[in-house]
């Protein structure tokens, strides 16, 4: 089966990119869906190492999930097997779809595009059943709906640094990256996997 790859271009260097993405202070401003706050992020970043963090939905119920790190090659690429998790840190299933893929290997990119960076996403199912397989399979438009949100909490983010380093004197407002999404319950957890509606 193909991998789901989803790729952008974001208008900032690839050290900001990654710094983003592998320092948990920063990781924890963008790393959710459109609409979702982090309530917890304690990332161990080596290979061997894990991401464990939590996340709120906007109607108050939690969401939690963890990566168990494989590769770290700075400033160029990131392997991590994604998983569900709880919050002492135990490896669990998709709490709204049961036959989604356990553990997915995760890919990410970081090429450099002159002062700009494209990054790539790539997501494959790894130890499933044909079941699952199907199931992710028939979520890649859910996939792609939730990357494409948090997509936008990183442009915003990224944003809202460069702003802050060209005008630190100036009191103008940047746009906010917590701003409440209403996306229904069927729009993606990108951090995980789609999530069905009820």
């Amino acid at each position: 089966m193909k991998p789901f790859v989803i790729s952008r271009e974001f208008d900032a260097p690839r050290e900001r990119v990654w710094q983003a993405w592998t320092e948990p202070e920063r990781l924890q401003q963008w790393f959710s869906p459109k609409g979702f706050s982090v309530i917890k992020a304690n990332l161990d970043l080596r290979v061997g190492g894990t991401y464990h963090y939590g996340m709120r939905m906007p109607d108050g119920k939690e969401m939690w999930g963890k990566w168990l790190i494989r590769e770290v090659k700075r400033p160029e690429r990131l392997v991590f097997v994604n998983t569900f998790s709880d919050p002492q840190g135990g490896l669990t299933r998709h709490p709204f779809a049961p036959d989604w893929p356990a553990k997915m290997l995760s890919t990410i990119t970081f090429g450099e595009k002159g002062k700009a960076t494209l990054l790539t996403i790539q997501w494959e199912p790894i130890e499933a059943s044909e079941a699952e397989l199907k199931v992710f399979d028939g979520g890649r438009a859910s996939m792609t709906q939730g990357w494409s949100g948090t997509f936008e909490n990183l442009t915003g983010y990224l944003g809202k640094k460069l702003a802050r380093a060209q005008s630190p004197r100036s009191g103008a407002n940047t746009p906010s990256t917590r701003r409440a999404s209403t996306r229904s319950r069927a729009s993606a957890c990108s951090s995980a996997g789609p999530r069905p509606s009820t």
